[in-house]
């Protein structure tokens, strides 16, 4: 094992570290912020059939590097979590194995309590103090490294074809992008933290206690979060009858121009709320024969429902339609028609919003607004007037697709308080 210190040193180890694949672990100052809002201690690389290396960055046993070196290469990059790892230095070409593992598995890997006693005791008497991994030992930090590279190189072994570059790449990356946004609240700048290791591949968010997927529209609990910017307000776009949109899109049946829970309500025989009501009652549970025999939507989702039942038993696995995902039977339990469907559901709306904000991001990159939150059917902008009306224009039009998925817009000055302002933008 190398310990990197030194520009001399540094200049040996670029050399073999831009021609062979490594593996590369960060080590954050401090494991309880948000690596967003944390800086690098240090850096662990396993080059693949090759030495070990550590770079330091800022730790009280070693000389630091004077400048951050440049680790960008075309050599691939195995590391336990890509979007921890690019918040904290800027690197290319990461292929994350907890993604590689994950679908193989549908589950995530197991890399909890890996730490030594040191990690324990240092943690446990210093708790109050910040940066305690900049005076832990560095051979402890090396210990938990060379654990979780022995899980890494298992699975990087198991899985010799490449990892799905959308979720890679496009995925991540796009995840990466908001929480690096950070989110304002009247006590400070918050992170949020995605993970789309679910059962589903749903993103859950959560990160510090606050569940961000889950905040109450009604208790209050919206409150706190407020815009960044002196003149500055939050902006929500939400899908309107969006599962609904999406199901329609894929088994052909058009949906016309308005409202899609009046339009359903014409074949119910009932007002618009409890249109609502049925309509997701019958998505999402028993489609009764009645409703299909008289409601030409969910005539057809029953067929695709069959239809997707029959090729789940005969290929033993779930795909997804825009990414081509797998989700395998040996992962799966007590699985049934309905549920392959609720699994269809919840793919479609990830990977279709994923897709979204891939044409989104680096068309609204440049502006002051920041787009921060993504739950499920909406998104959050933090959104600076001085961008103009047009922007808000800008992203409704590509959230929408050309039309297909129209978006409700709404602001206020934090984001239990918002206001319906969509005819604005008709």
């Amino acid at each position: 094992m190398v310990i990197v210190e030194n520009n001399e040193q540094l200049s040996s180890f670029l050399k073999i570290y831009k021609k062979q694949d490594s593996i590369v672990l960060p080590i954050q100052s401090d494991e309880h912020k948000h690596p967003a809002d944390d800086e690098i201690c240090l850096l662990y690389v396993h080059v693949i059939d090759g030495e070990e290396y550590i770079l330091s960055y800022n730790h009280s046993e070693s000389l630091n590097l004077d400048k951050e070196p440049n680790l960008k290469s075309k050599t691939k990059k195995y590391t336990i979590d890509k979007k921890r790892l690019q918040h904290l230095i800027d690197i290319d070409n990461v292929i994350d194995v907890n993604l590689l593992h994950y679908i193989e598995t549908n589950k995530p890997l197991q890399v909890d309590n890996l730490d030594t006693s040191a990690h324990g005791f240092f943690n446990m008497k210093h708790y109050r103090k910040k940066n305690i991994n900049r005076v832990i030992p560095i051979l402890k930090h090396l210990e938990v490294c060379r654990k979780i590279t022995s899980l890494l190189l298992d699975v990087v072994g198991r899985n010799k074809e490449d990892v799905n570059k959308s979720y890679n790449d496009e995925i991540l990356n796009n995840l990466s992008y908001m929480e690096n946004n950070g989110i304002q609240t009247t006590e400070g700048m918050v992170f949020s933290e995605y993970n789309i290791f679910t059962s589903t591949g749903r993103p859950s968010n959560r990160f510090g206690g606050t569940n961000f997927a889950a905040l109450n529209k009604k208790d209050g609990s919206r409150k706190p979060y407020v815009s960044r910017f002196k003149s500055g307000v939050l902006v929500e776009m939400d899908y309107d009858a969006y599962h609904l949109r999406l199901i329609g899109d894929r088994i052909g049946y058009e949906f016309p121009q308005g409202s899609v829970h009046e339009h359903m309500a014409k074949f119910y025989g009932v007002d618009y709320e409890e249109s609502k009501k049925l309509s997701f009652q019958y998505l999402y549970g028993y489609i009764p024969h009645e409703v299909s025999q008289i409601n030409p939507f969910f005539c057809k989702v029953e067929e695709y429902i069959k239809e997707l039942w029959d090729s789940y038993n005969s290929n033993d696995f779930i795909l997804s339609d825009i990414y081509s995902k797998r989700i395998y039977r040996k992962n799966l339990t007590d699985m049934n028609a309905n549920k392959v469907f609720n699994y269809t559901i919840q793919l479609m709306e990830t990977e279709n919003n994923m897709k979204v904000l891939s044409e989104l991001i680096p068309k609204i990159k440049d502006y002051k607004s920041k787009l921060i939150l993504y739950s499920y059917d909406s998104f959050l902008l933090d959104f600076n007037m001085e961008d103009g009306l047009d922007y808000i224009m800008k992203v409704k039009e590509i959230l929408e697709q050309r039309g297909k998925y129209p978006v409700k817009v709404s602001w206020g000055l934090n984001y239990h308080e918002m206001k319906d302002i969509t005819e604005k933008f008709v």
